[in-house]
């Protein structure tokens, strides 16, 4: 039985994802990045994974793409267009490596690619003479943009030798063309191209030749879809290489989920090094038998898989919006969000500023937003979407009073501000020695969380209260200055170690007034267990030796 709850996020998230793929692959419009629909994708197909029966022919998952333009002219594809599953991390790496295995029944070595962030291209030649060049279209019919792809320098006319085959590729603009072409945009009082993509795309569905042969777009071949072909991946990029196309020269042959990794690492940190854009790496089984055996799904093939780079944006849901203190008493409303990963670590925080920001993004408890991660220490929400709403979403309003604040907890809008503030002014200070004790020796002792972490943590927004420091991810805590991977690691791990402690040094860490050490053993030795404690009435509590007037 499906949750009401879970069919309609699923059929929020089919309408969202359907109107986003439409937009970008068929008007060639972009509303959202390419990162947040993958994030908006791969949660489609984590609800179908758990809820299978709510699978139906009109899901985004079941298809490619959206429909070619009318403006051009249509080809049939003699050989189906599919596209890739989306990998993100080397867990769901190993999970495509173990159901290769197991459906082959034995182990295989991979050809690891870049990804090109282009538009995906079909060239059928004839004797090697190129005949036709269509895009991916709706993975059954394409566009006609022949005449287009005949400008493109590195597509050849005709082959080295005089085969008949159909082979597919990505058109690219390269950074420097892309520049330019903004620059002239920006002259001409014109808006700005948001990425090369869309200009590639947008450039091949020209219907004027002379403009896009000025564009000086490119291609990379990476695959015979019909014709003569060698036994493996690596064998076949090099047989297109000989028959005139150009190909990427950064694939390598790994025969190891490590090796991948590796290579994909490695490009993580030097793609923007390249004169175009990557955006992961595709990981196909080398034999070509194996792939032939293991088939399609669907939608995708079952012998290859796309590894994305951790994106710079994604979409989660924000579960709750909370004040926090900062170190002169300013309140900051932090999302609590639905932990996800960007830019490759977790979050499950992001700052909303000020009161003015929350109206203007109308950012609500339980709405569905775009987090954005650009090096900053906490990510933020630049875009709500709406039209994922339920109607159970609730508006933020700030209160008057905040229990952090100290004092009586009154706050007050800072005059000519944004900001909201504590009117005590004292209770910050207070905050920042209530956090050193409860991490001390005495109380949880947690090592590495001395008083200049406490101090970044409180400044960053990242805790306001004692449950926050074990929420607390490993993203939250690399982003940090000074922090590095082994360093978060070994924090993180004595934050593990430290969330069972003794009664004891459980009552010392609360800072209760005039409850010290060796209060804080009577009255465990006394009452037990801290249930007994709680349900004491103040007599009983005060009865006990060493006490007093607590």
């Amino acid at each position: 039985m499906v949750p009401k709850e879970v069919k309609t996020r699923y059929e929020n998230l089919k309408k969202t994802v359907d109107r986003h793929r439409y937009n970008y692959h068929v008007l060639n419009r972009e509303e959202v990045t390419e990162e947040a629909l993958d994030s908006l994708k791969k949660e489609l197909v984590d609800i179908e994974k758990e809820y299978p029966e709510l699978i139906t022919p009109d899901s985004p998952t079941q298809r490619v793409a959206g429909e070619p333009l009318d403006s051009f002219k249509k080809i049939k594809h003699k050989v189906l267009q599919w596209s890739f599953n989306d990998a993100f991390d080397r867990e769901d790496l190993e999970s495509f490596d173990s159901r290769v295995e197991k459906a082959l029944g034995k182990s295989s070595e991979y050809t690891a690619e870049l990804k090109i962030d282009g538009l995906h291209v079909v060239l059928e030649y004839q004797k090697g003479v190129l005949v036709s060049a269509a895009t991916r279209g709706d993975g059954k019919v394409g566009e006609d943009v022949t005449v287009n792809v005949r400008t493109i320098e590195s597509v050849p006319l005709r082959l080295e030798k005089e085969v008949d085959i159909i082979v597919e590729g990505e058109i690219w603009l390269s950074k420097e063309n892309f520049e330019k072409l903004n620059e002239k945009q920006k002259k001409e009082g014109k808006p700005l191209y948001a990425n090369p993509r869309n200009v590639a795309a947008g450039t091949i569905r020209q219907l004027d030749p002379k403009i896009v042969a000025e564009r000086k777009l490119d291609v990379f071949i990476y695959d015979i879809s019909m014709g003569d072909c060698p036994g493996t991946q690596e064998e076949e990029l090099e047989y297109l290489k000989e028959l005139g196309f150009k190909v990427n020269p950064h694939y390598k042959l790994c025969k190891t989920v490590d090796e991948i990794i590796s290579f994909w690492e490695s490009f993580e940190k030097k793609k923007d090094k390249e004169i175009y854009w990557i955006d992961g790496v595709v990981i196909k089984v080398n034999k070509k038998s194996d792939q032939e055996n293991l088939g399609y799904t669907g939608k995708s093939p079952r012998f290859a898989i796309a590894l994305k780079f951790p994106a710079e944006q994604v979409t989660t849901v924000v579960e709750d919006i909370v004040l926090q203190v900062g170190r002169t008493g300013v309140l900051t409303p932090v999302a609590h969000l639905r932990p996800v990963l960007v830019a490759g670590s977790t979050v499950s925080r992001a700052t909303l500023h000020n009161e003015d920001e929350i109206k203007r993004l109308d950012v609500r408890i339980g709405d569905t937003v775009i987090l954005q991660k650009a090096g900053d220490i906490i990510p933020d929400i630049v875009e709500v979407l709406t039209e994922m709403r339920t109607g159970k979403e609730k508006r933020f309003i700030f209160p008057k009073k905040v229990k952090e604040c100290g004092g009586d907890g009154t706050i007050e809008r800072v005059p000519g501000q944004a900001a909201w503030r504590c009117v005590n002014k004292d209770s910050f200070a207070q905050q920042k020695r209530k956090f050193y004790h409860f991490v001390s020796k005495k109380a949880y002792d947690i090592d590495g969380l001395g008083p200049k972490v406490i101090d970044q943590l409180l400044e960053e927004s990242l805790i306001s209260t004692y449950d926050d420091i074990f929420t607390l991810k490993k993203g939250d805590l690399l982003s940090l200055p000074r922090f590095a991977e082994k360093s978060v690691d070994n924090l993180i791990l004595s934050i593990e170690k430290s969330k069972e402690v003794t009664l004891p040094r459980f009552i010392i860490s609360l800072s209760i007034p005039q409850v010290g050490e060796e209060t804080a053993y009577d009255l465990a030795e006394h009452f037990g267990n801290l249930e007994k404690i709680k349900e004491a009435s103040v007599s009983e509590l005060q009865g006990i030796d060493g006490v007093g007037d607590v």
